[in-house]
């Protein structure tokens, strides 16, 4: 087809498109596939794919089926196109969510499946109450197989497309020892007794009723003329199947979507399906958009050279037009504390040297608990920041459970901490058993841990509430009592292993689970920096205090996930090291799937950036207490020298990183590598045993000055034979304080911490 050379003429929806934009536009008959970068203009193209369809009348409003995933990208796009053709937007009923648009189709046919048109659509909340009966009805300990991996679980054979009849026996398997199937189809049985469903059935009903109704399917196939889907490759598979039935007759879908942008397995999205659908609909048209109005030229070469190296993908250029702009900054820092103090500093000097507002800032990280450092050290500079996309590191529910057992053997008067702890996790402590507690603490005036102390020696709580109680309190003792003994800590580590609210969350099968376990492990960290107990929990509650007004500009803080679809003009890229991005949970639950997804999220993070880009890896971390030497990022050995500046106090930059990556060394070292471009991968290889060297470190510690890692082991002289976990044996070359350089008899030579090592 070919397209009509620009006019004056044009509809005013038309005017200002780009040629690839124009095309998606006017491309309106048969499959097409918009390939839209990061940038690049694809609401503008969608939108005006749909006031055009309007515009010339091939179809009525009420014959388009448009779907989003978001509502406010639903409100979004019905507002854009209402500013190009007027109130004919008003009668798209069909222009929405796809559960919006399935509960409305559902309660046209829910006798089909079983249900009345005025079911009731179930929470999370209802749907695991219920779930609970029926790990109870069936003699199931909840504790074992608790509720919410059960959830977890049927949401995703929902998201698959599987009814309870379709699971095969490996799925079954997941639950009880193979009793996953059976409790699948009690809760459906259950749903349809209840006249309700859950979110999940909006879909799976939809998908049954047009695979097992022809006159329905007919029916919605001649209704829809032209159907239009955006973020097409972040559907699962039942979006996937429902969609593919629906565009059968026609054939007139219009997919927009960016294969390179599919980050969210975890919930069930298949980039597959944007990869096949040229074998889905023979013929298609795939126009690409590539003309990026958002990024400089130097971070747009700094993503694609990363994408490139992924071989699931169908492939594009992202170019520009803005001018050259700064290259993309690689900054090494020593450990997690001086990245927050050097993130800050830019941000500040920028504040004062540019004028720029915070607003124009975002520090984007993989997982959650990266936040903590940024926000005490933002707290402590008085720089205003939000976090967007969840909550702050001590606002976070298992966060502020743990504090309250903290708070609870810090001061045993703390009645709301032991209110929030007293069944968490649960102790079969139910609402009688803590109410005849409270009525025992206000009627003597006395705390209601003592008050549970003295209710012991009474018969108001049935043997099981009384023996749950008594295990409590006396825990709360104990802890009281090893709290002048251990380290506060270790003692932390401690209570939240024998509480059992280190299991609870080992036990949750969630998606949300993991960060969680995470963020403990972050909290116990943070610990570590303070003298004791007490002026941790100090700081936490001065933390908690300082809130900014609602309307100061702020600093935006939040995980790259949360990022998609968003862009600032300075953006910091944290914690780009090995087994944090990529993630190795993530590696080692997905291999190869994962690792491309890593890779498109890390392609992600730098496409959020309009004017720099600011990557930093660190060459240590703190995890559980334990310094860990790190490693940067496989990203960054693949990011292109030509468009990046590499500051570090390890020399050589990028080059050097490559040079000492060995293709060869690690099994694993081809993960991930596509079609043979970018690097390999050696997992022992630190980047560069050449430091420079710096002078004495030191950081603030409340108002004081404390010297970092100047004394170092007495044990320890040249040319002794040490061991070290990571990198095996090795001799000492140089010492320097507590700082050791060691060369390796497989790692070559690497720079290390002297408490590493141990005498070989």
């Amino acid at each position: 087809m070919s397209l009509p050379a620009p006019s004056p003429d044009d509809p005013p929806y038309i005017r200002g498109l780009n040629e690839p934009q124009r095309e998606a536009v006017l491309t309106t008959d048969g499959p097409v596939l918009v390939l839209a970068g990061a940038g690049t203009g694809k609401t503008a193209a969608l939108t005006a794919r749909l006031a055009h369809l309007l515009w010339t009348r091939r179809a009525y409003p009420s014959e388009i089926l448009s779907v989003t995933f978001t509502n406010k990208a639903a409100r979004e796009m019905r507002e854009r196109v209402r500013g190009l053709v007027g109130d004919a937007v008003e009668g798209m009923p069909w222009l929405g969510t796809f559960h919006a648009i399935g509960a409305k189709m559902l309660r046209r046919h829910a006798e089909l499946v079983g249900l009345q048109s005025n079911f009731t659509i179930l929470d999370t909340d209802d749907q695991l109450r219920l779930l609970k009966q029926l790990i109870q009805a069936n003699d199931l300990d909840e504790k074992r197989w608790p509720a919410r991996q059960l959830g977890g679980l049927i949401d995703g054979w929902k998201n698959k497309g599987l009814t309870p009849d379709q699971l095969d026996a490996g799925e079954a398997e997941h639950f009880a020892n193979g009793k996953g199937q059976s409790l699948y189809q009690q809760y459906q049985d259950r749903l349809r007794a209840l006249n309700a469903c859950d979110f999940g059935d909006l879909l799976l009903h939809m998908l049954t009723i047009l695979r097992t109704h022809r006159d329905v399917l007919e029916q919605y196939q001649q209704r829809f003329r032209y159907i239009m889907v955006d973020e097409y490759q972040d559907t699962n598979s039942v979006q996937y199947l429902w969609l593919r039935l629906l565009a059968q007759e026609r054939k007139n879908i219009c997919c927009v979507g960016d294969d390179d942008q599919s980050i969210y397995s975890w919930r069930g999205a298949q980039v597959e399906n944007i990869l096949k659908f040229e074998k889905d609909f023979p013929g298609a048209k795939v126009i690409r958009l590539e003309q990026n109005y958002r990024s400089t030229p130097h971070i747009l070469a700094a993503a694609s050279a990363v994408i490139a190296n992924n071989s699931g993908r169908l492939g594009k250029e992202l170019w520009t037009e803005i001018d050259t702009g700064e290259k993309v900054r690689v900054i090494g820092v020593w450990d997690g504390p001086e990245e927050a103090r050097r993130v800050g500093e830019e941000i500040e000097s920028a504040q004062i040297r540019e004028g720029k507002s915070l607003e124009a800032f975002a520090i984007l990280v993989r997982a959650q608990h990266q936040t903590r450092e940024f926000e005490d050290r933002f707290i402590a500079i008085g720089l205003p920041y939000r976090i967007v996309g969840g909550f702050r590191f001590y606002e976070r529910a298992e966060i502020r459970d743990a504090l309250a057992y903290l708070r609870l053997v810090h001061q045993p008067n703390d009645d709301l901490a032991f209110e929030r702890i007293v069944n968490v996790p649960k102790r079969g402590l139910g609402d009688k058993a803590i109410a005849k507690i409270h009525q025992l603490a206000r009627a003597e005036g006395i705390p209601l841990l003592t008050a549970g102390a003295r209710i012991l020696d009474t018969d108001e709580l049935t043997p099981q509430a009384r023996r749950a109680l008594g295990n409590f309190v006396g825990d709360i003792a104990r802890w009281r009592d090893m709290a002048s003994q251990l380290p506060h800590a270790e003692l932390a580590r401690q209570l939240l292993d024998e509480s059992g609210y280190t299991a609870m969350w080992q036990a949750d099968r969630t998606a949300e689970a993991a960060g969680r376990l995470e963020n403990l492990g972050e909290l116990v960290r943070a610990m570590e920096e303070y003298d004791s107990l007490g002026a941790f929990l100090e700081h936490v509650s001065l933390v908690m205090d300082n809130d900014a007004s609602a309307d100061e500009p702020k600093v935006t803080i939040m995980t790259i996930h949360a990022a998609k679809g968003l862009e600032f003009d300075t953006v910091f890229l944290a914690g780009w090291e090995e087994g944090l991005f990529p993630s190795q949970r993530a590696l080692d639950e997905g291999g190869l799937a994962s690792l491309e997804e890593e890779r498109r999220l890390a392609y992600v993070a730098i496409t959020r950036a309009r004017r720099l880009a600011t990557i930093l890896h660190a060459a240590n971390r703190r995890i559980y207490g334990q310094w860990t030497s790190s490693i940067p990022s496989r990203f960054v050995g693949e990011l292109p020298d030509a468009h990046i500046e590499a500051e570090t106090t390890m020399t050589g930059g990028a080059s050097l990183w490559r040079a000492n990556w060995s293709e060869n060394a690690d099994p694993f070292a081809n993960v991930g590598r596509g079609t043979g471009r970018g690097p390999g991968w050696q997992r022992a290889a630190a980047p560069s045993s050449s430091f420079t060297t710096a002078p004495k470190r030191v950081v603030e510690s409340r108002g004081s000055a404390v010297s970092l890692g100047n004394k170092g082991r007495d044990d320890l002289s040249l040319g002794m034979r040490v061991f070290h976990q990571k990198f095996g044996y090795g001799e000492i070359v140089e010492i320097e304080g507590n700082k050791l350089e060691i060369k390796f008899e497989t790692a070559g030579r690497k720079r290390v911490m002297d408490s590493f090592v141990s005498i070989g």
